[in-house]
């Protein structure tokens, strides 16, 4: 794949289309956190039809399983490949990716905040949950009627995620009591419904431990969802932080994807970092277009000296790189297309690879682009200082670019 299809550019088309008509004129208020993202997200579905082909192919889906449940006698489903129905794109790979890019030229946490509903808290739903517990929280989720958090990360883990956890899950009866704090959760605030990862509070050594996975609701009893937390950048996604004292969970919250919890926990948590960190790429192609597309109508009209400064050579090779690294990442998102449309995933390490380039050419072209502009690239008014800002996230969620780095090595050296 060398570029996009003539279907493709229709689809491109159209989302531009609605991110110029519903999302630029919001991006004040967006970027200064006073509007939610929800309403908007859900607009996009409507009039793309997402919502329904999300609802279609999470029918087929189940029936297929329980089909095959009912044949084997097996009552837990398998992992499946749930990624084409937890993007919400029925496995149209062009159809994901495109509204991806197209929002990121405007407004990255968008993405962030559609993406995590989506692909991290729907997404372990539909890969490791049984039928009863996809019907019950997945189909909502990935129609946007509702809107999901992923919830790793904590004070006093970050990168460590499984060693460093600390929120626990004690066996009480037939349940559980879930204790602990989660931070920096996307959708955290809003969240209906929360993926919630912590370890089985057991006797064992702390690191020892079993990982679970669990699904909360909102307004469940000793679950507190902090209001939004003040960032550099992304202020269109909401983050917060999750307090849990004594909340009690059933046998029903818990996802074991049919095989040990421990696996389920550990295991679904590795497929969704893949996930995120693949989707990167995506998001910043979208903004280092977006930037090279100012930058280069900046040039042509903006004068020094009595003739337009895209005549000296020190812009030209900011333009040059610019250009250089939308086509290295475009490629990227291209060979990420092309393994959709045939069914494979990247691994961890390719993953990282993806994502550590990408989040790196993202960031060094809104600095270029900040730069160009100079006084003005400063200013809220110009936009490059806002893409600039939410830019600056890629190289820290998801893994930061140290992180990327410690996967892709330990892979290069195991084989």
């Amino acid at each position: 794949m060398i570029e996009w299809s003539d279907e493709d550019v229709m689809i491109r088309d159209a989302v531009r289309t609605w991110v110029d008509e519903k999302v630029r004129p919001r991006m004040d208020a967006l970027d200064a956190g006073d509007l939610p993202p929800y309403d908007l997200i859900r607009d996009l579905f409507r009039t793309f039809g997402m919502d329904e082909m999300a609802r279609s192919s999470f029918e087929a889906r189940l029936a297929k399983e329980e089909r095959a449940a009912s044949a084997d006698g097996d009552g837990r489903d398998g992992a499946g490949d749930g990624d084409g129905a937890a993007s919400g794109g029925g496995g149209n790979a062009s159809l994901n990716i495109l509204p991806i890019v197209e929002l990121c030229k405007v407004s990255p946490g968008l993405v962030t905040a559609m993406g995590v509903s989506l692909g991290l808290a729907a997404g372990t739903i539909m890969k490791r949950g049984s039928a009863e517990q996809k019907r019950r929280w997945g189909l909502d989720l990935l129609t946007m009627d509702k809107v999901g958090a992923w919830a790793i990360t904590e004070p006093n883990s970050g990168s460590d995620a499984f060693g460093g956890m600390q929120a626990t899950a004690r066996r009480d009866g037939d349940g559980y009591v879930l204790n602990g704090s989660k931070t920096f959760i996307t959708n955290g605030p809003y969240a209906d419904t929360i993926v919630f990862y912590c370890k089985l509070d057991d006797g064992r050594d702390p690191r020892d431990r079993e990982i679970l996975t669990f699904v909360l609701d909102r307004g469940m009893p000793g679950l507190e969802q902090s209001k939004p937390l003040r960032k550099m950048g992304l202020h269109s996604s909401p983050t917060g932080e999750l307090f849990l004292s004594d909340v009690r969970a059933g046998e029903d919250r818990l996802l074991t994807g049919g095989g040990t919890s421990a696996q389920s926990g550990r295991e679904s948590a590795k497929a969704n970092f893949v996930t995120e960190r693949a989707g990167v790429a995506a998001m910043a192609l979208g903004v280092i277009e977006e930037c090279l597309r100012l930058s280069v109508d900046y040039a042509r009209k903006r004068e020094l000296w009595g003739k337009p400064i895209g005549d000296f050579q020190l812009i030209q090779l900011k333009l040059a790189k610019m250009e250089v690294a939308r086509l290295n990442v475009q490629n990227l998102v291209f060979r990420h297309v092309e393994m959709q449309r045939k069914g494979r995933t990247p691994t961890l390490a390719e993953a990282s690879a993806m994502k550590l380039y990408a989040a790196q050419a993202a960031a060094e072209v809104t600095q270029e682009a900040v730069q160009l502009f100079g006084g003005n690239g400063y200013m809220s008014e110009y936009r490059v200082e806002q893409l600039a800002r939410d830019a600056k996230s890629f190289q820290i969620y998801a893994g930061t670019d140290e992180i990327q780095v410690t996967h892709i090595a330990r892979d290069l050296l195991s084989r």
